[in-house]
């Protein structure tokens, strides 16, 4: 870690902007320090700065296996983090601390050795099921409570809960113990700051660095009063729960903040210039996941001047960012327009955009009222939260259907039976709902079993029921529990159940025989390639009223039906189905041999919802798109829209109005997100060659954003492969 005090002379200019430009480089030195580690590779950005090399954390075991485990685990090795975790202070930073480390990446063992569920593994195996079991945060907290209380009023509410709550002691221990360590490093803050104040020399940056004390000190009992002190609050908490299990979701930022800040400006102690330095810092401290604009639960519009100043803020900025702009029919499309001129000027991904029709309708078909529906923001990669009051696993769950498939293609040609698209559908389908069963069960044995492996001791202070019930969020403390299962590998499946019905049984150009040959050979020698390429070619998926979308649609409703179905198994938990694969295009397509659709053995998946890239040249993205609306679930979580255009399509009024009614259209015809990158072409090539010569460029490599330096070669090659082709 480089020493950052006392580095500017006393007469250099330290305005807003320029603390920002100087902060923004000090960034892109802290992601070529990571460069290379794997704990920062193909995630997001973060936010988090590499450790000094001499610190190494040793965490306490308290099962003989070799690991920590349940309240006491975690809240013993939190507490044990925090009181030697290394603090970090930049004097040009409206806020202290950044984090460095996560508590769940040192488990050696990172599921209970006592919880077994040998019963379900040869089957989610069989499936290529990603379990969830074990899995962590992935809900999201109402950060209200947290600035509502502060840490001190926190401690009270655990008091008076505990003590209408006996028998629960262990939870309530854990809790106070995990306030406790924030505590403790909050405290070591504070008096690394008073040195940093005698150190430094530029006047203007000592009166920052006292206001910084003065806040921080203030902040380890009392609830913020300002906006500079909710800010770093929000600091404390992200990075606290970072350090814990690397948490990330975030909140309906604009909304939260904006009282802070009309109250300072009401006493004229803040200017808006310094306000959006405070927002800046604030997104620079972590890229959580927030939500702008949107409907507020009795329908009225949340844009706000406020809100335009967060996105200005992250101009000022221009880092990676994780900024969703909820649209409806009734905003302001002059917000709008802002948000997209935003994302053509600095090229960095974001904002990204979510369709509240679609999201808030499908909700409500699960029994939720509009008004709650509304409350479910985007607050992670491709998912949606009840701040506080869910428990969801967004992310966490996927089924690949790809493998399903292709067991099903074996299992079909190994038969003595039929052979058909309507046979292969047939076992295909079968398969798919005891994969979707298995997938169920995973996630009811999670919710029975995850408190005594990994507690959400930061995410249940922020939660509506966890503190009154002295119940972990995991069980039984939350209100709602709608736990997500997404589907992934759909253009994989539907392109070779077209490809099938093309060319074998319409076109009879080839027999299953010699198309299963193909397959299973991995498309080897010379007639194999020229099999391969003439399946390849069929009607695929994302072309607009194609054999592919015709397998698609009936491949998601068909998956929809059997996820809710589990609702009625294991009420009163409920099941929420989405097509979104995120990281795993890679792995899970390593899992999968060779497809009909003209895929080789090994290599990826389609990405989410999107069609396979490459499946046509001609810019065709109102098929693409209007394919992607069709195979939508339809319940409250997404099948995102992964789109990349080239720059050429130069920023101005014309490309900005021409994104913006392709915006409102995409969510008129019920997409749910998108996520948009603009990357030159040219731009990813060099980049991919040399990395290291690129340190600043950010992609929005799936719901994330991130520096394409710090993505593996086979994780820049996904990207690449997507925006070059697509």
């Amino acid at each position: 870690m480089r020493d950052r005090i006392n580095k500017l002379p006393p007469d250099a200019d330290v305005s807003y902007r320029e603390r920002l430009r100087i902060l923004r480089e000090r960034k892109i030195e802290d992601t070529k320090d990571k460069a290379g580690i794997q704990s920062w590779a193909d995630g997001d950005d973060y936010g988090a700065i590499k450790p000094p090399d001499d610190y190494h954390f040793e965490p306490i075991f308290n099962h003989p296996a070799g690991t920590f485990v349940g309240y006491d685990g975690w809240s013993e090795n939190f507490y044990h983090m925090m009181a030697e975790h290394p603090v970090f202070i930049d004097p040009c930073d409206a806020f202290a601390n950044r984090w460095m480390n996560c508590m769940a990446w040192t488990r050696p063992i990172k599921f209970h050795p006592d919880l077994k569920y040998d019963h379900l593994k040869p089957e989610q195996k069989k499936y290529g099921i990603v379990s969830g079991i074990g899995a962590d945060a992935h809900f999201g907290g109402d950060y209200a409570i947290g600035l509502t209380l502060g840490w001190g009023g926190l401690l009270q509410k655990l008091a008076h809960y505990r003590a209408r709550n006996p028998g629960h002691d262990d939870f309530y221990d854990a809790e106070e113990k995990t306030i406790h360590g924030i505590q403790v490093w909050m405290r070591r803050t504070v008096e690394a700051i008073d040195k940093a104040i005698e150190a430094e020399s530029h006047p203007v940056l000592r009166e920052n660095l006292r206001q910084m004390r003065e806040v921080n000190e203030y902040l380890i009992e009392g609830a913020p009063r300002t906006l500079r002190e909710a800010c770093q609050w929000i600091c404390w908490f992200n990075t606290s729960s970072r350090e814990y299990n690397r948490d990330g979701a975030g909140c309906q930022l604009d909304e939260l903040l904006r009282p802070y800040y009309e109250r300072d400006l009401q006493a004229g102690r803040i200017t808006a210039d310094e306000a959006k330095y405070y927002l800046a810092c604030l997104l620079l401290n972590d890229p959580h996941y927030y939500q702008l604009g949107g409907l507020s639960p009795d329908g009225h519009d949340m844009v706000s001047y406020f809100s335009y100043m967060i996105l200005e803020a992250a101009d000022w900025l221009d880092s990676s960012c994780n900024l969703t702009v909820r649209v409806h029919d009734n905003m302001d499309r002059r917000f709008l327009h802002t948000a997209v001129d935003y994302l053509f000027k600095n090229k960095n991904g974001w904002p990204r955009f979510s369709g509240d029709k679609a999201l808030s309708e499908g909700f409500m078909k699960k029994g939720y009222p509009v008004e709650l529906a509304r409350q479910r923001v985007a607050v992670g990669c491709h998912w949606m939260s009840l701040p506080g009051l869910e428990y969801t696993l967004n992310d966490c769950v996927k089924i690949n259907c790809a493998k399903v498939f292709r067991l099903a293609l074996d299992e079909m040609m190994a038969s003595d039976g039929e052979k058909s698209t309507e046979e292969l559908w047939r076992r295909y389908d079968a398969h798919m709902a005891r994969a979707v069963r298995v997938t169920a069960e995973g996630l009811m044995f999670h919710l029975e079993n995850q408190v005594k492996n990994e507690p959400e001791l930061m995410l249940n202070l922020l939660s509506h029921g966890p503190v009154e019930r002295g119940l972990d969020m995991s069980h039984g403390g939350a209100q709602y529990y709608n736990m997500c299962i997404d589907g992934t590998g759909i253009a994989t499946i539907a392109d070779s159940f077209a490809a099938i019905a093309q060319r074998v049984e319409r076109e009879h150009r080839l027999t299953f025989a010699e198309m299963y040959e193909a397959v299973k050979s991995n498309f080897a020698g010379p007639q194999g390639e020229y099999i391969r390429m003439m399946l390849a070619a069929s009607e695929r998926y994302g072309g607009g009223e194609t054999l592919g979308d015709h397998w698609a649609k009936r491949i998601s409703a068909s998956f929809t039906d059997q996820v809710n179905a589990m609702d009625e198994v294991f009420a009163p938990v409920k099941f929420i189905p989405g097509w979104f694969s995120w990281s795993n295009t890679i792995v899970l397509g390593k899992e999968v041999g060779a497809t009909p659709n003209g895929r080789r053995d090994g290599e990826p998946i389609n990405h989410g919802a999107n069609p396979h890239p490459g499946f046509r040249r001609d810019g065709a993205l109102t098929a693409m798109t209007n394919s992607i609306c069709a195979i939508q679930p339809g319940y409250g979580n997404t099948a995102p829209v992964q789109l990349e255009l080239d720059p050429g399509m130069a920023r101005g009024e014309e490309a900005v109005d021409k994104i913006c009614d392709y915006i409102l259209t995409l969510f008129s015809k019920g997409g749910t997100l998108l996520n948009i990158n603009i990357i030159n072409a040219q731009q990813i090539l060099a980049a991919n060659e040399n990395p290291d010569l690129f340190p600043d460029l950010v992609v929005r490599v799936t719901g994330f954003t991130a520096y394409f330096c710090l993505l593996t070669p086979e994780f820049r090659k996904l990207v690449v492969d997507r925006i070059l082709v697509a």
